[in-house]
């Protein structure tokens, strides 16, 4: 059977409400979580949350989206694309 979303692009949102609730459409993959980070990767590149008590609340890979509970202190966007090919790691790309 063939998959009717290959090739098509997923819109890319972010909702947050009180800085406690954040909304995230348009989710590739869910790179690693804890308390303190989530780090996605989306279609508008790498996606880092930071804050204290984060919780993934919902989580559908197939639909695309995330939602993050708890107190978010900021959100970082990196580009993600042709580092691989590069053969830098994920840390080397976040921490330059």
């Amino acid at each position: 059977m063939e998959d009717l979303n290959a090739g098509r692009t997923r819109t890319h949102k972010v909702v947050m409400t009180d800085r406690n609730v954040c909304s995230i459409t348009g989710v590739c993959d869910v790179l690693s979580f804890d308390v303190a980070e989530v780090l996605l990767e989306t279609e508008q590149g790498m996606l880092m949350l930071k804050g204290s008590d984060l919780h993934v609340s919902r989580l559908m890979l197939d639909k695309g989206e995330v939602d993050v509970d708890g107190k978010i202190d900021s959100l970082t966007y990196s580009e993600s694309a042709g580092y691989a090919a590069k053969g830098e790691s994920l840390f080397a790309r976040l921490f330059k």
